[in-house]
């Protein structure tokens, strides 16, 4: 479990840059930390080898980050967002489900924007699954739960279902695998199909086809559920 820290002070050789120096030495301390830490998970990856990957020293990861944990926990957390602001995107009464839909998609895509930066962050999430520090327990409870609950919500409201019925967590895991197997297969899909990610407006087309995809298996749960004689079981 990576414990709290207290926090940073200044390293002795900073010479207190201007801040905008300061941001860009935070910046590439970030993204090699989130390269070498996806790469080697956060026990095999000394403080050493962050300081050299982004050109600078450990006391720069004392100053901005406190120590290596405060790094990996700021990593971990780069792709992290508001959940409620996430799920103002999609739960909204007045949405129609489509509507819903393109926003679910359209916040929970939102960082293959960001290229490779955003392919690295979701190898460092594999990897922590893989080898847990206890940050990936927390994503779950603090922000994947409140998103999914309110994707459940969403689709129990549009399909006249009981929101909280296994009937319905079960769509909305399945809606939610469409982007999750996108993003976790990102590689995949690089080396099989690479134009499906290529430019703006390949993305932005999938995003459609996804709405699309979604709205079909929203159908197809609407019309199961109309059956007055369906066997199947909550």
């Amino acid at each position: 479990m990576i414990e709290k820290t207290s926090p940073p002070t200044a390293p002795a050789d900073d010479g207190r840059k201007p801040r905008s120096d300061g941001e860009q030495s935070r910046e590439r301390l970030l993204h090699s930390a989130i390269r070498l830490f996806a790469e080697q998970g956060y026990a095999k990856t000394s403080t050493r080898e962050l300081a050299q990957a982004a050109g600078t020293n450990a006391a720069a990861i004392r100053y901005y980050f406190g120590d290596k944990a405060g790094l990996y926990r700021a990593a971990f957390a780069q792709q992290s967002s508001n959940p409620q602001d996430n799920i103002a995107l999609y739960d909204q009464p007045h949405f129609s489900l489509r509507q819903s839909l393109d926003g679910f998609y359209a916040q929970l895509l939102a960082p293959i924007q960001q290229g490779e930066i955003a392919r690295d962050c979701m190898r460092l999430w594999c990897r922590e699954m893989l080898e847990p520090t206890g940050l990936w327990a927390r994503e779950i409870d603090q922000n994947s739960r409140p998103e999914h609950e309110a994707l459940t919500r969403v689709l129990a409201r549009h399909l006249g279902a009981p929101d909280n019925s296994d009937d319905m967590h079960r769509l909305a895991f399945s809606i939610a695998s469409l982007a999750l197997q996108h993003m976790v297969g990102a590689e995949v899909l690089q080396t099989l199909r690479p134009q499906l990610l290529e430019t703006p407006h390949a993305i932005n087309t999938w995003l459609a086809r996804m709405t699309d995809y979604a709205l079909a298996m929203a159908e197809v749960e609407r019309q199961r559920l109309a059956r007055p004689s369906s066997t199947d079981t909550a």
